[in-house]
């Protein structure tokens, strides 16, 4: 299985960047779609991006939008979320999730669409 692992996370002011990594390890990353999810205090788990195996499909909820760009390297196993413009609402725990297929589901807003988590990175965006 491929099993995720999420860094990058910090403390930032309201208009500053952060770039999230997952190191995924194990299993074949190359033949999964990822995806990126948050879940903030007291809050629900809510998708925040997707990215299909071969980079050719991309989703975003709309909040981020023309803010944060999903990416992948699969000769690292790694996959990326670059995070600009970021706003005190992005506040959350950020997870990497591996997704079962090449395809992004079309439930892939659903967190029990994904397979296996990583442990999450802490965003802090101070306003």
């Amino acid at each position: 299985q491929v099993q995720p692992i999420e860094s990058g996370g910090g403390l930032v002011q309201a208009g500053g960047s952060l770039r999230l990594s997952c190191v995924a390890s194990g299993g074949t990353f190359s033949s999964k779609a990822m995806a990126w999810f948050r879940q903030a205090a007291g809050k629900e788990r809510e998708f925040v991006a997707t990215i299909s195996a071969s980079s050719s499909s991309t989703f975003y909820v709309d909040s981020v939008k023309g803010r944060f760009t999903i990416s992948r390297d699969n000769a690292k196993n790694t996959v990326y979320l670059q995070m600009n413009s970021l706003k005190s609402e992005d506040t959350a725990v950020y997870y990497c999730a591996v997704g079962v297929a090449r395809y992004i589901s079309s439930t892939y807003q659903d967190y029990r669409t994904w397979g296996q988590w990583g442990q999450g990175t802490q965003v802090t965006v101070s306003s």
